[in-house]
């Protein structure tokens, strides 16, 4: 199945909901498709998604989950501020408390609670010119 076999309504349902968390069987469920059918739908509109700053996310970093929260988008990946109370805690010596995440390593959005490290966090909003 590829992109042309989403609806535009299917694809914003979609999107809405990975940012939320929501999980692939729920999402199917929404879609009122069966999970094999659903997933197939998911991957072609994740594949295809931009991210927004502040959305946290969940990324594997050399093999390690990790949860950040995006303060910066670039042309193809965003600057993320880990969480560190919800990371692999072994990555903090050779990472920084911020680093860069490709869009296509971005494994799931997630809704968590406001974090310690949400503090000190300064977001920035630039225009971000994409090319289609």
């Amino acid at each position: 199945m590829s992109a042309e076999n989403v609806t535009a309504s299917e694809r914003k349902i979609i999107e809405r909901e990975l940012r939320r968390g929501t999980s692939k069987s729920r999402i199917a469920t929404i879609l009122d498709v069966d999970y094999d059918k659903g997933l197939i739908k998911i991957e072609s509109v994740k594949d295809k998604i931009r991210p927004e700053v502040g959305n946290q996310i969940e990324f594997k970093f050399r093999d390690s989950k990790m949860t950040g929260i995006i303060i910066k988008l670039l042309t193809n990946s965003a600057v993320v501020e880990i969480y560190w109370s919800k990371s692999d805690i072994t990555m903090r010596d050779i990472c920084e408390d911020r680093t860069i995440v490709n869009f296509k390593d971005i494994e799931s959005f997630v809704s968590l609670p406001k974090q310690a490290e949400d503090e000190d966090v300064m977001f920035e909003y630039e225009e971000v010119k994409t090319t289609n």
